[in-house]
C-alpha cells in the first residue's frame, strides 16, 4: 500500500494511534495491537510510517511528525538545513522564480523551495514517490505541483530555474562515478546550459565540470553532504566554494602559502574546504602555513577561532611506531583516544585496538606525512566553532 492510503479519515486514525504508541525496536507487538482494532493490511502501512517518520527526524526535524515517507526515499532525501540554504540562496538571486524539480523525491527540497517564495513543480518517474512527494505539500500547508512524469522528456521552457539531484545508486549500491548518474551527465550537461542549480555527489572531479559553472561543497556540522552546481543567473562568479552549516561561513579563494615545521596548533580543515580545494584559505585565516604542500592540514604559532577547520593543540611530537605509541598511551594513561591521519594508509580502528588505551584521560593523536616521512602528534582538541 501507499501513502494515499493513510490520507483519508480512516488512514489518519490508524497513522495517529501507530505514532502515537510507536517505539523503536517494538514494531511487531505495536502491529499485534493495532489489528485487533484496525484493518490488517492498513496497520502495517501505518505502523511502517510510523517509524520511518521516528527515522527522519534527524533530517527533517520537527516537520518529521507531520509528513510522509517511503524507504528509498528517505534516504535518499536531502537534510532540511542543506535544502534550505540551497532554497534560501536560490531565492535571493531570484525571488518568486519558477522552479521545476527534476526527480524530486518525496519532495524535501520542494518544501525548501516553496518556504522560501519560490512557484515549485516537482517531476517524478515512480507514481508511489509522486504521491508521497504531493502528500507532503500538502501536510506542510505549502503550494506546488507534482506530476509523474520522466525529467528527460520535460519541457522546461515555462521555468525559470531548473533543480535536478540525479539518481547516485544502481541496484541499491551507491555510485560514485558521475558518468553513471541517472539521468546521465550528459543530460545534466545539458542542463547547466541554462539557469540550473544541480546536487552531485561531493566527489565530483573538478575537472567534469564545466567553465562557467559554480561548483559549491556544502559541510552540515563538519559532515560533508553534497556538491551543488549552480549555472546561469545563479552563477556566483567564482568557480569553487565550500560553505560550511550551520554558521553559513563561506570561502571562495584560495590564496598561496608555503609549508613549514609543526607550530602550536594544527587545524584540521573542514572536509568543504578540503574538497573544493581551499585548505590554503584556512592558513590565511589562522596566519598560518601548511605541514606538507600534498596534506591538508594546516599549523600555526597561535590559536585563532574558525569556522573553517577544528583546532587541535600540540602536546608532543611521537614516533611513529607502534611500541612507542602503546607506551605513550600507557604512561599517559589515556582511556579514550581520538585518532585522525592523512597522507598515511592506516586503519584508525584498527590502530585504536592496538594501542589497547585503557586509562581515564583523553587524547587525540593526529598521524600524517611530511615529505616521505609519517609523524604522529599528541594533541588536544579545542574548541570547534562551526
Amino acid at each position: 500500500m501507499t501513502v494515499t492510503v493513510l490520507l483519508d479519515e480512516a488512514g489518519a486514525e490508524v497513522l495517529a494511534a501507530a505514532c502515537s504508541e510507536y517505539k523503536p525496536g517494538r514494531e511487531l507487538p505495536l502491529v499485534e495491537k493495532l489489528r485487533r482494532r484496525y484493518d490488517a493490511t492498513l496497520v502495517t502501512t501505518a505502523v511502517t510510517q510510523a517509524a520511518l517518520r521516528h527515522r527522519a527526524v534527524a533530517k527533517f526535524g520537527a516537520d518529521a511528525s507531520r509528513m510522509f515517507f517511503t524507504p528509498d526515499g528517505l534516504e535518499q532525501a536531502t537534510r532540511t538545513t542543506v535544502g534550505r540554504h540551497r532554497a534560501v540562496r536560490l531565492a535571493t538571486t531570484m525571488p518568486g522564480a519558477s522552479v521545476v524539480d527534476l526527480g524530486c523525491g518525496i519532495g524535501g527540497d520542494l518544501i525548501s523551495a516553496a518556504r522560501a517564495g519560490l512557484r515549485v513543480t516537482g517531476v517524478e518517474r515512480d507514481p508511489e514517490t509522486a504521491a508521497t512527494a504531493r502528500a507532503n505539500l500538502a501536510a506542510l500547508g505549502l503550494t506546488g505541483e507534482v506530476v509523474v512524469g520522466e525529467a528527460e522528456s520535460t519541457d522546461l521552457t515555462p521555468y525559470d530555474v531548473v533543480f535536478a539531484d540525479p539518481a547516485r545508486r544502481a541496484d541499491g549500491r551507491r555510485v560514485f562515478d558521475h558518468n553513471a548518474y541517472s539521468p546521465p551527465w550528459t543530460f545534466v550537461l545539458d542542463l547547466l546550459e541554462r539557469t540550473a542549480c544541480v546536487k552531485v555527489a561531493p566527489g565530483i572531479p573538478h575537472d567534469a565540470i564545466p567553465a562557467g559553472v559554480e561548483a559549491e561543497w556544502i559541510s552540515d556540522s563538519g559532515e560533508v553532504k553534497e556538491a551543488a552546481l549552480w549555472s546561469g543567473r545563479l552563477y556566483g562568479g567564482t568557480p569553487r566554494r565550500a560553505t560550511l552549516l550551520p554558521s553559513e561561513a563561506t570561502v571562495s579563494d584560495a590564496p598561496e602559502a608555503e609549508a613549514g615545521p609543526v607550530g602550536q596548533y594544527i587545524y584540521e580543515p573542514d572536509g568543504a574546504v578540503v574538497r573544493a580545494g581551499l585548505v590554503t584559505a584556512v592558513a590565511t585565516a589562522v596566519d598560518g602555513w601548511l605541514l606538507d604542500p600534498r596534506i591538508a592540514y594546516v599549523t600555526a604559532a597561535k590559536y585563532v577561532a574558525t569556522p573553517l577547520a577544528s583546532a587541535y593543540e600540540v602536546v608532543e611530537e611521537l614516533p611513529y611506531k607502534e611500541k612507542a605509541l602503546r607506551s605513550w598511551v600507557r604512561s599517559q594513561d589515556i582511556g579514550t583516544l581520538e585518532i585522525k591521519k592523512r597522507g598515511v594508509d592506516l586503519d584508525p580502528a584498527q590502530l585504536r585496538k592496538k594501542l589497547a588505551p585503557k586509562g581515564s584521560a583523553s587524547a587525540t593523536l593526529i598521524i600524517t606525512r611530511i615529505g616521505r616521512d609519517a609523524v604522529a602528534y599528541s594533541c588536544r582538541r579545542l574548541a570547534d566553532h562551526r
